[in-house]
């Protein structure tokens, strides 16, 4: 099992060794071309095939133009701002809590699982006092919300699950410290009882983001 060190990377260019490095890891040191999206306050590069995507933010004055291709952009002006890891299962599939947002459905799963997502140290709850908490969490594809609870502790911010089952957006939970937050699938985590439901929903996103 693998340890992604995300955080480390958060900075970085896109032109960056370490993070080519990272991608290739992915894809068995295949190359593969991401979609670009430009705005002018952000650009994504989505790897559908490796269920991952990428924000980074301008810098230095630089503003995007919209529709611009990879070749094109200014890659020392861009700093990598979050990465989402995407677990997407089979529509058919027949463990619980697996449905998604049609929007989601043209990510991959994504293919380094197993693997050890790391945890911020010396982080304090509302007292001041020191968590005691395990280095990392061992995340696969069936890894539920239970686990994360008991692994980060209580989330700083929560949201989402309210309104109908059909149509609703599932909960979610961000570690702010740790610089983490998680969406979660499946019925368990949408409608009106979903946070009674929730310790049981499967994650669907983890967002890797500076930790604060």
């Amino acid at each position: 099992m693998s340890t992604i060190r995300a955080h480390t990377l958060l900075g970085v260019n896109p032109a960056s060794e370490d993070l080519k490095l990272f991608i290739a890891s992915l894809s068995s040191g295949k190359t593969i071309d991401p979609e670009v999206k430009s705005y002018s306050d952000a650009v994504y590069f989505n790897f559908y095939a490796l269920g991952l995507s990428l924000l980074f933010v301008p810098k230095n004055g630089y503003k995007p133009k919209s529709g611009l291709t990879r070749s094109t952009l200014q890659d020392t002006d861009l700093a990598l701002e979050g990465l989402d890891l995407y677990n997407v299962p089979k529509p058919d599939s027949k463990i619980k809590g697996t449905s998604t947002r049609k929007a989601e459905l043209a990510f991959s799963t994504y293919p380094g699982l197993p693997f050890a997502l790391e945890l911020a140290e010396g982080v304090v709850d509302k007292d001041g006092k020191t968590l005691v908490r395990p280095p990392h969490l061992s995340v696969d594809a069936i890894t539920m919300g239970k686990d994360f609870v008991a692994c980060f502790g209580e989330p700083a911010r929560k949201g989402g699950g309210a309104g109908p089952s059909s149509g609703s957006i599932g909960i979610w939970c961000e570690w702010t410290a740790d610089g983490v937050m998680v969406e979660f699938g499946g019925d368990e985590a949408k409608g009106p009882q979903a946070w009674e439901r929730g310790k049981d929903a499967v994650w669907r996103v983890i967002s890797i983001f500076p930790r604060k």
